[in-house]
Parts: C-alpha cells; sequence; structure tokens
C-alpha cells in the first residue's frame, strides 16, 4: 500500500463535502467555525474546496461535484490531508467519476496525502484502497474537530494528533470513558460538555482466541451492506462490481475486518440480516480476525453481543467487540491495509506497521 506522509505544522489539508451537505448550512456555521479554529490551534491551513459549502440540495444532486472537490484536493501538491465533513448515505455516487479519472488514478498513487473520515465516508475509503492509498476510518470535521465542548475529547485528539507522527507502532486501547450522543448541535451547546461515562466492559472477546496478524480492512457494516445489495440504491452493487471495489476471495483472506455499526442504532434482527450477508458471501470464514465497534450510546450493547455470538457459532473466526471507533464516541484512528495484531486472549490490538512516512 501507498502510505502518506505525516503533517507538519503550516500543512495545508483540504475540507470536503463527499456525502451529505451540512456543512455549508446556516446552522452549522458554528460548528464550522469551530473546526477551522481548531485546525489552526493544530497548525494547520484548512482549504475549503469550491463545492464543500455548497447547501444540502445542490450536493445531493450533484455528485460530480462532490467528486471534483476530492480530485483537485489530490491534484494540489500543497495539500498534505483531506478531512471529510461527515458522512450520509450516497457517498458511493462519486465511485464512477473518480474511477473513470486517469488522471485522479494517476495523482492517488503519486501524490498520496492522508484521508480520514468515517461513516458513509466508507466507499470513499474502499475506491481509496482500490487505488492502493492507505487511508484512515477516523475523525471528520463536523463531529470530532467541531466537538462543541471547550476543547476536542481527549482520547480523539490523542488519535488524531497520530497524523503528525511517523511511528514505527501504536495500540489502539479501550477509551476509559464513553460520551453519550448530544440531543441537540445548535449553537445553545457551544462550551457545553457531553454526558459521559465509566466504561464498564472494555474490549470483550466473543468468539475464538489467540493471536493473529493481518490487513485492516472495513467501515460502516450499513454502507458495506448497501454495497453487497442494493437495499438502499440498486445501481450501488453494480458500480462496486465494475471498479472491482471489493477484495477477491485471496485478498479477504489477508484481512482482520473492522465493522461498526452506526447512528441509526439499528435494530438487534437488523444487524443480523447483515451480518448473514457477510456469511453468505464467506467473508467471516476468509478473513483472520474481526473487530467490532462500540454501539452508540451502548444502544443494544448486550442484544449485539448475542447476534455476533449467533452468527460466529459455527465459525472460528475470533471477534473482538466494543472497540472505539466509528460512531461511537470517543474515536480512534484505524489504517487501512496497515498490518495489526490483535491478541484475542488478552484485547491488545497493536499497528505494527508505520502508517505514515
Amino acid at each position: 500500500m501507498i502510505k502518506p506522509k505525516k503533517l507538519n505544522k503550516g500543512d495545508k489539508v483540504a475540507i470536503v463535502s463527499l456525502s451529505r451537505g451540512l456543512l455549508g448550512m446556516p446552522f452549522c456555521k458554528h460548528e464550522l467555525d469551530i473546526a477551522i479554529k481548531r485546525l489552526k490551534e493544530f497548525g494547520l491551513v484548512p482549504v475549503i474546496m469550491p463545492n464543500a459549502l455548497k447547501d444540502m440540495d445542490y450536493i445531493e444532486k450533484h455528485p460530480e461535484a462532490r467528486a471534483s472537490d476530492l480530485k483537485q484536493a489530490f491534484m494540489d501538491d500543497s495539500i498534505k490531508a483531506i478531512i471529510t465533513a461527515i458522512g450520509g448515505i450516497d457517498t458511493y455516487k462519486t465511485i464512477p467519476y473518480l474511477m473513470e479519472d486517469e488522471e485522479f488514478k494517476e495523482k492517488v498513487k503519486n501524490n498520496p496525502k492522508i484521508f480520514t473520515g468515517f461513516s458513509d465516508t466508507t466507499n470513499n475509503h474502499l475506491m481509496l484502497n482500490r487505488l492502493g492509498l492507505s487511508t484512515f476510518y477516523g475523525p471528520c470535521l463536523l463531529i470530532d474537530l467541531a466537538e462543541l465542548d471547550k476543547e476536542m475529547l481527549p482520547y480523539t485528539k490523542e488519535y488524531f494528533e497520530k497524523y503528525f507522527m511517523s511511528e514505527p507502532s501504536f495500540e489502539i486501547k479501550s477509551s476509559p470513558v464513553w460520551y453519550s450522543d448530544r440531543k441537540s448541535y445548535g449553537p445553545e451547546e457551544v462550551g457545553k460538555p457531553r454526558e459521559s461515562h465509566k466504561e464498564e466492559h472494555g474490549f470483550e472477546t466473543l468468539n475464538g482466541n489467540g493471536i493473529v496478524t493481518g490487513k485492516l480492512y472495513g467501515g460502516c457494516i450499513e454502507s458495506i451492506y448497501d454495497a453487497f445489495t442494493g437495499s438502499s440504491f440498486k445501481d450501488e452493487p453494480l458500480i462496486y462490481e465494475k471498479y472491482n471495489i471489493f477484495p477477491t476471495n485471496e485478498e479477504w483472506k489477508e484481512k482482520v475486518l473492522f465493522l461498526e455499526t452506526s447512528e441509526l442504532a439499528i435494530k438487534p434482527d437488523e444487524l443480523e440480516t447483515m451480518l448473514l450477508e457477510f456469511k453468505k458471501r464467506n467473508i467471516f470464514d476468509l478473513v483472520r480476525g474481526l473487530i467490532i465497534g462500540k454501539p452508540i450510546d451502548e444502544k443494544y450493547y448486550n442484544e449485539y453481543k448475542e447476534v455476533y455470538k449467533k452468527i460466529f457459532s459455527d465459525i472460528d473466526t475470533p471477534v473482538l467487540f466494543n472497540v472505539n471507533f466509528g460512531h461511537s464516541v470517543p474515536r480512534c484512528i484505524i489504517p487501512y491495509d496497515a498490518e495489526a495484531t490483535i491478541d484475542y486472549d488478552n484485547k491488545k490490538i497493536i499497528i505494527n506497521s508505520q502508517v505514515l512516512e
């Protein structure tokens, strides 16, 4: 995989809206201001791409504009990282514009940059992964850098700061606290802390044991399920097939799969349906192990555990549950295709390889 370079103070970072167009809406202005201020406090120079502040209606109707912003961010040699605004539901629509663009694909390979985000941004990650770039399932602008409390959440900030490091390895640890989702993100919440809770569980091994090493790959389970089945958009699986986005069976065998559920907090029976699709495709038999994200607000925490135990009852593949990534708050970074060792007996996750030059 192609590794981007670490950030340094003074570097430019691009802000893109590749899915839902919230960033330019007046009701998000206070969040944008906070995020820009935080980036500057890190010593970074924010560059808002041309279409990133268009309204929701425009962004929804013009995936080619979203794709253009991502291309321009890669084409600009002075930009060193790309931060997504937030997720959404139809990021996949940008894929044809980019995968048909030879200039874009060449630039991704020859001018790699840090790319960070989560949720429906899974689609961008998997596309860039197919082009050979190691990206980061991690913080985005409106949720993390725009945290309404006086500071970024400490755990999230700790992992965001790894974008400034060239570490030979690092550990993904369980956060000692987790936070409830805010009921409002309005300006009246600025400066107010989130409701916090002591972590009572830590990482939990739900299936299997031992130590496995593999390349990290995955994302939001709803996004991947939609790409498999077309349950939200009928043309999505066709696009994934046309551009060979998903791994081959041989490639799946190298992977440690990470999956997490979204802010929708899908019901346990819906989770089971989605997991059965992975099982039907033999993915759980092929991969070396799984890492599962903490459910948002710990909703359906025990019910989800039982679903995973049921799905894996006839599979030896080990499963580690309740990891702080994706829609749970706070969140770490997970580098795609980095070599990771998962100790399912001692519940430890080590990123073995240097992920940034």
